[in-house]
């Protein structure tokens, strides 16, 4: 597999479209967050995903499968997706996962005809449509008749300020859509569906820009729950998306910060193992505000997404952080659990004394596994899941 970079390396400049690279990222501000340039060493950071440069692909992908040849590349790959498909409930075909893995398309041209696809579907069975209050000067009279408002504007006309309830497609739902189509043109190749989802919506639905970080206003009901999965990935691919276009050139990354990426993952893991666990419960004890990964009846888990060697690579402040969970939540067990580096780490330390202890174990979960099937990789990780939490 080609033009694999690795989160915490350095980028080489052995190859001249490396070197591009390495100037692009340096040149361009949007990315700077991304990477850490230390001297003249530029080192991917924990963000993984795809960047393109110059009409070329770059994999930016977590260091699973510990070798560097390409079976390797494209082990860590397959099980990049297959986190992100499981964390984000995405569910993509045995063939589009190998489209990925072999670069016939890229990952993010692959979730895009995924989401197109499902919305167009769901909008050749109908356009959602709901009650929205209008007011306009009409002819005849038509819903509640505004004296306020005909006095002010129709003294002198021979019309009806109205306001009435129009059953319309143009609600916030179907603008975000909207919106979502034409904005993820820009980052594929085949804009097939997008356009077709784009001539349904494009005679009835008023565009509007979205900030997608202010969304209150999109509610769920029987009447547009057909449309949930298509909002939901719309908003994964919103989020993830940096646009980095100038003047011709296309250019846009990927990426996703695998400090939640693995939290969502394991989190979503434990919940289908013990239901009533309690994901990211955010508590407040006087002035201090505490928000846990993982809260089950006897034990919290705090997922971290750090590569440690050693009891001397757990920083003080996550075992004060533990600490912190069990004295408060009444909780004597706390875990710390991290990605396995390289060998397993497994260690129990006792935190404070006397009434106030905390027991800490310090675990690592290997998310390694050689099979190339979806399913199989996820019932193995449960499994080992099950056996860290037994």
């Amino acid at each position: 597999m080609q033009n694999t970079i690795y989160e915490y390396e350095e980028i080489k400049e052995d190859l001249e479209d490396y070197k591009k690279l390495k100037d692009h990222i340096i040149d361009t501000k949007e990315l700077h967050n991304y990477f850490t340039l230390d001297w003249k060493d530029l080192k991917a950071k924990q963000y993984c995903g795809i960047l393109n440069f110059n009409n070329q692909d770059f994999y930016i992908l977590p260091k699973i499968a510990n070798h560097n040849d390409e079976k390797d590349a494209e082990q860590n790959l397959n099980i990049f997706i297959y986190m992100l498909m499981y964390a984000y409930n995405i569910n993509l075909s045995n063939e589009q996962i190998a489209s990925c893995a072999n670069q016939t398309h890229n990952i993010i041209e692959v979730f895009v005809q995924m989401f197109a696809n499902g919305l167009l579907q769901e909008l050749k069975k109908g356009i959602y449509k709901k009650y929205i209050t209008e007011q306009d000067n009409l002819s005849v009279l038509k819903g509640k008749y505004l004296i306020n408002e005909n006095l002010k504007y129709n003294f002198t006309k021979n019309k009806i300020y109205c306001e009435y309830d129009e059953f319309s497609p143009n609600n916030s739902l179907n603008q975000f859509f909207l919106y979502t189509v034409k904005y993820l043109q820009k980052f594929v190749k085949n804009k097939k569906f997008l356009k077709q989802c784009e001539l349904i919506f494009d005679d009835e639905v008023e565009y509007k820009s979205v900030d997608i970080n202010k969304l209150n206003n999109v509610h769920f009901n029987r009447l547009n729950q057909r449309f949930k999965t298509s909002f939901e990935i719309a908003i994964l691919l919103l989020k993830q998306s940096i646009p980095l276009f100038s003047q011709d050139k296309k250019s846009f990354a990927f990426l996703f910060d695998m400090n939640i990426l693995f939290e969502k993952f394991i989190a979503r893991m434990i919940i289908e193992i013990e239901p009533k666990a309690k994901i990211q419960n955010s508590d407040k004890f006087g002035n201090l505000i505490l928000k846990p990964d993982i809260i089950l009846n006897n034990q919290i888990i705090d997922t971290k997404y750090k590569k440690i060697k050693s009891i001397e690579d757990i920083k003080q402040s996550d075992k004060f952080q533990a600490f912190a969970y069990g004295v408060n939540y009444g909780v004597n067990n706390v875990m710390l659990l991290y990605p396995r580096h390289l060998d397993e780490i497994k260690y129990d330390l006792i935190l404070g004394k006397d009434d106030k202890k905390v027991e800490l174990k310090i675990r690592s979960i290997d998310l390694n596994f050689m099979g190339n099937d979806y399913k199989e990789y996820i019932d193995e990780i449960r499994k080992r899941v099950e056996i860290l939490n037994g």
